[in-house]
């Protein structure tokens, strides 16, 4: 199989979101006190990213 840049893209985009997910319910369920909203921003963060990712797919 080869990976061209925008599987490549596509791999990296769904990781993001994968991680995003899992840092936002880090943040709800695990880390009740002040940290708890850093794991939500830093979630929110890998959302834009992966965002970001997602629109660079065919013009890379």
């Amino acid at each position: 199989m080869a990976m061209n840049k925008n599987t490549v893209l596509a791999w990296a985009t769904t990781l993001m979101v994968i991680m995003g997910v899992v840092l936002i319910l880090m943040g709800v369920y695990r880390y009740q006190e002040v940290a708890g909203w850093g794991f939500g921003t830093v979630g929110f963060g890998f959302f834009c990213i992966a965002w970001v990712f997602n629109a660079l797919k065919g013009r890379v």
